[in-house]
């Protein structure tokens, strides 16, 4: 008798290391969340939801190595009562100081929990709140030290960026604690050589602008043939806006990226290098090279 056809298992460490490479913060609580935006009148989404840094990625699958899109929950001011549904589903909302969001979790205990993390990290202490377990307050002490440190991490290298010579990366500074992975400070001809000597790392270049103030996203596609585009990025009082044929405001410089991922349905990957890895400093230093033989 034939011995039934074994089903491959996930590589769950393979999931989270490319996961961990392209958002490059720390991960908080992960698991199902539905989600919904109320001013767009839509239906609630389930996702698989992953709270790293005071952010959420979302995934349309549990496997999936890449977010389908973000949201940032740092302006958060007040999160409401959970209240169950009609499905008994645990249900509440996020309001920030630019929007709402509508949360749902499977239970009452498992939305407790996303709403003491969320607490957590974005008012930089643990929640006081009776019906969480010890184990629950012991995760979250935990979670809030390791925020503290991303921060104290993220000022001191503001604060050294702005002590040194103003370059195109450090005219930026005073916003590199909001950098995206795939962001590097070369120019637009630079770019397009990390672009097409490295594909494996990804297709999306966020850079610094023509000027201090502004960015731009420099991206490489194939299609019937390998073409490069290049768009600005202008910076404004407390938004971004990426000029196309109709302009898009977005509320930070993930949210650039988000867009142009999500708008390719992730044709578009951010360009992020391994640890150590340097594309542009391999391509300069071959282009020096003296020719060899005839």
């Amino acid at each position: 008798m034939e011995e039934p056809e074994k089903i491959p298992k996930p590589a769950p460490r393979r999931i989270f290391r490319e996961r961990q490479r392209v958002t490059r913060l720390p991960l908080y609580l992960e698991g199902y969340l539905w989600i919904r935006h109320p001013r767009c009148q839509q239906e609630f989404k389930v996702y698989w939801t992953e709270l790293r840094g005071t952010t959420f990625f979302f995934y349309n699958d549990k496997k999936a190595p890449t977010y389908s899109q973000t949201f940032n929950i740092a302006p958060l001011i007040s999160v409401t009562n959970i209240h169950p549904d009609e499905n008994g589903f645990a249900q509440f909302t996020l309001m920030l100081s630019n929007e709402e969001l509508e949360l749902k979790a499977e239970d009452n205990e498992l939305g407790k929990e996303w709403k003491g993390f969320i607490l957590t990290v974005t008012k930089m202490s643990v929640p006081l709140d009776e019906s969480l377990s010890p184990n629950q307050l012991t995760r979250m002490q935990e979670v809030l030290e390791k925020e503290k440190k991303r921060r104290m991490m993220l000022n001191d290298h503001s604060s050294t960026s702005l002590d040194k010579e103003s370059s195109p990366s450090r005219n930026c500074s005073s916003i590199l604690t909001a950098m995206p992975a795939c962001f590097h400070a070369v120019s637009r001809q630079e770019a397009i050589e990390m672009l097409e000597k490295n594909p494996s790392y990804g297709n999306l270049i966020l850079r610094p602008g023509s000027n201090s103030k502004n960015f731009a996203v420099t991206i490489r596609q194939v299609l019937d043939a390998p073409f490069i585009k290049h768009y600005r990025v202008m910076t404004r009082e407390k938004s971004f806006v990426i000029e196309l044929e109709r302009q898009v405001t977005v509320m930070n410089l993930h949210d650039v990226i988000d867009y142009f991922v999500t708008q390719t349905r992730g044709n578009l990957k951010p360009f992020v290098m391994p640890a150590g890895d340097n594309p542009l400093q391999r391509v300069q230093r071959l282009e020096g090279e003296p020719a060899t033989g005839g």
